[in-house]
Order: C-alpha cells, then sequence, then structure tokens
C-alpha cells in the first residue's frame, strides 16, 4: 500500500467544469485523511488562504494529481521528476495522452495507486538539455524553430562527439517516446512506445526530402548547433519554457538522470490509448 500523506493538486484554472472534479478529489483525499496541497490558484476557487505556486507543489506532497490537459501536466512533469513524486493526469482538455484518466475514472484509478497497484505505474524518462543559460529536463521534446517571419534554418547534429548531418528547415524536433504522440508525429515522426530505450530526431519541413526522422539510442548524446544568423530562432522545452538562439548556439541534448512515474489507467494499456486517442478504432 502506498504510504501517500500529502497530494498536490495542480488544475486548468479555465477548463469547463474544473470546480466541480477539483471538489470530488480534495473530498476523496480528506476523507482519507491525506492532506491536499493545492496550487495557488486550485485553493482560490475552493476559498482557501492556502496555495502554493505550481512550481512547488510536487516538492511538498507524496502525489501529484493534474486536472487538466497535456500541457497543464508538462508544467508539472519535470518538478515531479526531480522531486521522485509520481504524477497522475484526470484529462479535462481534448486529446490527452498524458493526461489519459477521465474524469469518471479518477478515483478507481486512485484508488488502485493508493492500495499498491504497480500495474498502473508506468515509468517515462526525460531529456537534459544543456544550453550556455543552463541545465534544464522536459517529458515530451525539446524543439528548435525558426520564428514566423523567418527563413530557413540552418543546425549541424553531432551524435556522440562525431558530426551527423547538417540540416536545412523550419526547425527540428528530438523528443522522448512520450512526447513521440505529440509535436514530433504531427511532423512525421514515428509512435514509439513509452518502454523503447531511444529518442527521436524529427526535422520540421526539411530542404531535403530525404532527411528523415532518426531514432537513435538513449545512451546517445546528441548537440545541435545553429549556423544560421540574422534570424529569429527559438529553442522551446516540452512547448512551455524555451528562449532565443543566437548564431553558433550549442544544445547538448541526452537522457536525464530523472524519471517520473506516470499513474495510468487500470482499465487500458497503452495499445488501447493509442487506439482510442488517434481514432484507430473508427
Amino acid at each position: 500500500m502506498n504510504n501517500v500523506r500529502k497530494a498536490g493538486i495542480v488544475i486548468k484554472s479555465h477548463a469547463p467544469s474544473v470546480e466541480g472534479i477539483l471538489k470530488i478529489v480534495v473530498d476523496y483525499f480528506e476523507g482519507r485523511g491525506i492532506e491536499c496541497v493545492l496550487e495557488d490558484v486550485a485553493a482560490r476557487k475552493l476559498g482557501r488562504p492556502d496555495g502554493l505556486p505550481r512550481p512547488d507543489v510536487a516538492a511538498a506532497s507524496d502525489l501529484v494529481v493534474v486536472l487538466g490537459g497535456d500541457g497543464t501536466m508538462l508544467s508539472v512533469a519535470h518538478h515531479a521528476a526531480r522531486a521522485g513524486v509520481p504524477v497522475m493526469g484526470v484529462n479535462l482538455g481534448r486529446l490527452g495522452f498524458l493526461t489519459e484518466i477521465p474524469v469518471s475514472e479518477a478515483t478507481l484509478t486512485l484508488d488502485s495507486f493508493l492500495a499498491g497497484d504497480t500495474n498502473v505505474l508506468s515509468p517515462r524518462w526525460l531529456l537534459e538539455t544543456r544550453t550556455a543559460g543552463g541545465v534544464s529536463c522536459c517529458l515530451n521534446d525539446v524543439v528548435v524553430t525558426k520564428g514566423a517571419l523567418a527563413r530557413m534554418i540552418e543546425l549541424t547534429i553531432g551524435i556522440d562527439g562525431k558530426e551527423v548531418a547538417t540540416l536545412k528547415a523550419d526547425g527540428l524536433i528530438v523528443s522522448t517516446p512520450t512526447g513521440s504522440t505529440a509535436y514530433s508525429l504531427s511532423a512525421g515522426g514515428p509512435i514509439v512506445h513509452p518502454l523503447v530505450p531511444a529518442f527521436v530526431l524529427t526535422p520540421i519541413c526539411p530542404h531535403t526530402l530525404s532527411f528523415r526522422p532518426l531514432a537513435v539510442p538513449s545512451t546517445s548524446a546528441v548537440d545541435v548547433r545553429l549556423l544560421t544568423g540574422g534570424e529569429e530562432v527559438y529553442l522551446t522545452l516540452d512547448g512551455q519554457r524555451g528562449g532565443v538562439l543566437v548564431r553558433n548556439d550549442v544544445i547538448d541534448i541526452r537522457k536525464s538522470p530523472f524519471e517520473l512515474q506516470l499513474i495510468t489507467s487500470p482499465r487500458r494499456n497503452y495499445y488501447d490509448l493509442v487506439k482510442e486517442k488517434l481514432g484507430w478504432a473508427e
């Protein structure tokens, strides 16, 4: 049985019906003697004064529940991975690959987790990104992309110290297996099962059509250097964080030492999820 004394709750504040499911989840935990650690916006919705900033919730909790969509999950995942805290996402968004639990299954899934059912835990490794600005980690992807008014950009890609290619394109996506069903998939990348020890390099609208998505071992060290100057170029992590790149900036990407324990539904496996979200059963 999992010993959870404090449950963190993070919400997508403008999601329809979020207040109703928030009250259900809070009542669920408090009815079991588990203290709720609320994100500040969630605390305000319940008229409570003790909310925390979102980045601080995971470190103060033994479990985090995300009520929202995948964007809300991604804003929390790297904090939870660093804190070693499992996360469950309840889908109040649209697609919901990460926040896969429907509202109707929220308490059922929590029952399974609290009872110690290890089958609901899905380990997800992260990417670590090093730049001149510091070190970050992300669950889905690292993206280098041109700005709205910029022309095609040029990048060199190195793997394990060897230069592999020069890419002229709108950008490059480096994704984990978890992120393979996000931006990378839209750009023509493959779907990769979360347990496959690899990450994927997917070009965005490459000038050379023979440059195809490339899967490399998760032990690889990938470095991406920007050769283009005088254009707007951005680095984005999980679609949430990032900054501007300038000519000769280098992004070093490798597997992070941190791992996220994602709580998944006891009623479906990964293939059921893909089938459901991508409409393969239709």
